[in-house]
């Protein structure tokens, strides 16, 4: 299965670029359609907030999450918070081709993908960003880095947590390569919670703040998911 998407990868590379992008659409929606049997739970949250700007937060097990929520995110005009380094990746960059991106560097105050997301949702989008900052290899929840809040906190939007199980079965991570990665069949749950806003920083609490904001958030995820893919946010 890798062989054919990176034999696809390196011939589309001669195509156009629309008509690469259409053509990656159309495997992408083959292979989830082929390999995945995808329950949404709670999808109303999603359709009451087509046009309402939102940042929408999730887990993160698998490659394939991007492309799960980008198709159930397409009315909602959203754009994906995304490594820098999955542009450098062959197959990777083809899928981000089909995908909003706005590329930001990991464990770094990266101030213009920031500035680009908040003018984003200013104009009236969405967000998608993975707090954790890189897929979880124990299948479970692990530590968020921080940089999610300062964004929610310039743009003044809600979030909308989303929870994922059983995408890590569907795409397994591949240690070597990306690009080894192949298709499983597997079933999939998304779950979508309500939406929040953030607690309110106080005189008490100031100093604290953000490590209070973002458990707050990451247990917003938890909260949704079997205990088995808590991890690190498992005492609710």
């Amino acid at each position: 299965m890798s062989l054919i998407i990176n034999m696809f990868a390196n011939v589309s590379r001669i195509l156009p670029k629309n008509i690469r992008i259409s053509l990656t659409r159309k495997l992408i929606h083959k292979f989830l359609d082929k390999y995945s049997e995808i329950e949404v739970i709670n999808e109303k949250v999603i359709e009451k907030r087509r046009e309402i700007p939102t940042i929408y937060i999730g887990n993160h097990l698998s490659n394939v999450d991007g492309i799960i929520l980008n198709r159930l995110l397409k009315d909602n005009d959203v754009a994906f918070m995304a490594g820098v380094k999955l542009s450098k990746n062959l197959v990777t960059n083809l899928v981000l081709e089909t995908i909003k991106t706005i590329h930001i560097t990991p464990n770094s105050a990266d101030k213009k993908a920031i500035k680009e997301a908040i003018k984003y949702l200013k104009n009236g989008g969405s967000i998608f960003i993975f707090p954790e900052g890189t897929r979880s290899r124990s299948g479970s929840m692990i530590r968020a880095k921080k940089g999610f809040i300062l964004l929610a906190k310039m743009a003044k939007v809600q979030f909308v947590p989303i929870g994922l199980e059983g995408t890590e079965e569907l795409l397994p991570i591949n240690s070597d390569s990306m690009s080894k990665e192949s298709f499983n069949h597997a079933k999939v749950k998304v779950k979508v919670g309500e939406p929040f806003s953030l607690p309110e920083k106080t005189e008490d609490n100031k100093d604290v703040w953000t490590e209070l904001a973002t458990e707050y958030s990451m247990k917003k995820i938890a909260e949704l998911l079997d205990p088995k893919y808590r991890g690190v946010y498992d005492s609710l």
